[in-house]
């Protein structure tokens, strides 16, 4: 087994946390090692001493536990190609329900601390920063608004503020790769070995901040007219480690940010939404046509942006969808075990017969 070096486990974001869950896996010839980029059927693994390719075991396919990017998993190594036959518990899971009919979880990256959500100047939509804010508490991650190609824009003070809205309390930085502008302030938030991931959709800029934060075109880019052709040209899920510190994930962009389970998220997000709620005279308020709603005299005084509300009722809606499908899939999939189980016993007792 190659020697570990704790320094650089450490540089990727391994700490006493991890350490502890590693215990149940310590054996020999297994060792601590991060996914930093996933291939579909094989996966980048870094252990502190070299990078390489890894399979996953074939019983974490079958177990649905398919290693993230960002995980922290247990490396056999063997002659050829190293095994991943463990998956250490996730700190903080970013995920999304499946883009398909069938409700699932897809993790997009694992051990995630700091959710950083992407906005271009040339395209800054408060319900979709909203939307990706939801995602970023879901996950257990600290969120940081992130607006890119500041120097496109004409008033960045003017979108700065209607991102601190849409933010609600949660940090805004104004960025650009091309003067550098605010690129120190968001490596800042990742150092000393804190590991972030971008979000947000094609086109935000994310790669170009990348290759900033990296010194180096490590990601290739295109351009992006009006007309929103020419997207960046990220095909896969990649974590890379920062000169000063901390590591950063970036991934494709997301044309369906479909939420996951995890209603209380909102609570972080729209809290003042949820504060004038308590205030309405009645605790079953639906804030339509109730007397004594606070939340419909704040919308009316200026208080409350109406557009805040039903971006609010939207999402609550989805994640109060996505709760019933997964409890009617866990149903679904309980009930046919037992069937299972039921056949079985059945073709047991006629072999004892």
């Amino acid at each position: 087994m190659p020697l570990q070096d704790e320094p650089r486990l450490h540089s990727l974001g391994w700490d006493p946390w991890f350490e502890s869950r590693f215990a149940a896996f310590a054996a020999e010839g297994v060792a601590p090692a991060r996914v930093c980029a996933d291939y579909g059927a094989e996966y980048e693994v870094r252990d502190g001493t070299a990078a390489m390719r890894a399979v996953a075991a074939a019983r974490l396919r079958e177990s649905g536990m398919q290693p993230a990017v960002g995980d922290w998993v247990a490396l056999t190594y063997r002659p050829g190609t190293p095994l991943i036959s463990g998956v250490l518990e996730r700190r903080t899971t970013f995920s999304r329900k499946t883009a398909s009919v069938e409700t699932k979880q897809q993790v997009l990256a694992a051990n995630v601390d700091v959710a950083l959500v992407v906005a271009s100047a040339q395209d800054v939509n408060a319900r979709r920063i909203e939307r990706y804010l939801t995602m970023a508490w879901q996950s257990g991650a600290a969120p940081v608004v992130v607006l890119t190609k500041a120097d496109l824009a004409e008033s960045a003070d003017a979108l700065r503020v209607e991102l601190e809205t849409a933010a609600a309390g949660s940090p805004v930085v104004v960025t650009s790769s091309v003067s550098g502008e605010g690129v120190d302030e968001v490596a800042a938030q990742l150092r000393p070995s804190r590991t972030g991931v971008l979000l947000g959709p094609s086109g935000a800029g994310k790669s170009s901040l990348i290759n900033r934060l990296l010194g180096r075109e490590a990601m290739k880019t295109r351009a992006v007219h009006a007309t929103g052709e020419g997207r960046h040209m990220t095909s896969h899920r990649e974590l890379f480690e920062l000169p000063g510190g901390g590591v950063i994930i970036d991934t494709p962009g997301l044309r369906e940010a479909q939420l996951w389970s995890g209603e209380d998220a909102l609570g972080n997000l729209f809290d003042d939404v949820e504060d004038l709620a308590r205030q309405c005279r009645f605790a079953d308020c639906r804030h339509e046509t109730e007397p004594g709603c606070a939340v419909k005299e704040a919308i009316v005084e200026g208080v409350l942006d109406a557009a805040r509300l039903a971006s609010y009722r939207k999402l609550q809606r989805e994640l109060r969808a996505v709760a019933a499908k997964s409890d009617a899939r866990l149903r679904a999939d309980e009930r046919r075990k037992w069937k299972q189980i039921t056949v079985a016993n059945r073709v047991r007792e006629r072999y004892l017969r």
